[in-house]
């Protein structure tokens, strides 16, 4: 009863993260809906960090119940962010950058443990970041079929330096309850970097044994954590 109860009383909000877009989302849309939540998908530009929060709080404003915020990767800075809004009672983290007031991803890149593998990100081209093509499936999406991941890396939305660079003015989990997945088969945040971030944040945390795209390949496991959320902060 707790979960039908959820569902009616609160709405979910997913954010991609940088390389990607809303697409990815859908197994894990999909599972939500059927038990009854409505759902959006927000497609920000990842020109700005401003921008993509300012897409975020478009969506939450078009929301009548309160908002448990989903955010994966750089989602995760755009939520922290986004998430100050009113409207959002809870935030996800799904193998998620947590930055900290005046921090941005790209200063929390430069954090990674010296003995991690970097992300295989190419310098920047005409303002722009992508992963390189040959190095996304392994590094993205180790655990998504072989061709999914293929298209994946072809499919790249490319992310600005600017939305890299942008920094968290206040973060919306030092005042929100929050939860998140730390994914143990990551090539692109190293899992403690992961639990550092979530530590910090104050964060419910469960681990999955998943590639950086998790929410593609275990779309019932993000859905779980996204309706443990729900339940959590549904109001009575």
């Amino acid at each position: 009863m707790a979960g039908i109860a959820a569902a009616a009383a609160v709405s979910v909000v997913l954010v991609h993260g940088a390389f990607a877009d809303g697409s990815g989302w859908q197994g894990v849309y999909k599972i939500l809906k059927a038990d009854g939540y409505n759902v959006s998908v927000v497609q920000e530009p990842n020109l700005t960090l401003e921008g993509d929060v300012a897409a975020t709080k478009l969506i939450i404003a078009q929301q009548k119940n309160p908002v448990v915020l989903v955010g994966h990767s750089y989602g995760g800075a755009v939520i922290t962010e986004a998430g100050n809004d009113p409207k959002v009672a809870a935030l996800v983290y799904i193998a998620a950058w947590v930055p900290d007031k005046g921090e941005s991803v790209g200063s929390l890149l430069q954090t990674l443990p010296k003995d991690a593998v970097p992300p295989p990100i190419l310098p920047p081209q005409d303002g722009f970041l992508m992963v390189d093509r040959e190095k996304f499936p392994a590094a993205f999406a180790g655990d998504v079929d072989p061709e999914a991941a293929r298209f994946m890396a072809d499919a790249q939305v490319p992310w600005n330096v600017a939305a890299a660079g942008g920094a968290n003015t206040s973060p919306a989990w030092a005042s929100k309850p929050s939860w998140y997945m730390v994914t143990t088969e990551d090539h692109m945040i190293p899992p403690v970097t992961q639990r550092s971030m979530s530590k910090r944040a104050g964060s419910k945390v469960v681990e999955e044994k998943g590639s950086h795209a998790v929410y593609v390949s275990h779309p019932q496991a993000v859905a779980a954590l996204i309706e443990t959320a729900a339940k959590a902060v549904a109001p009575h």
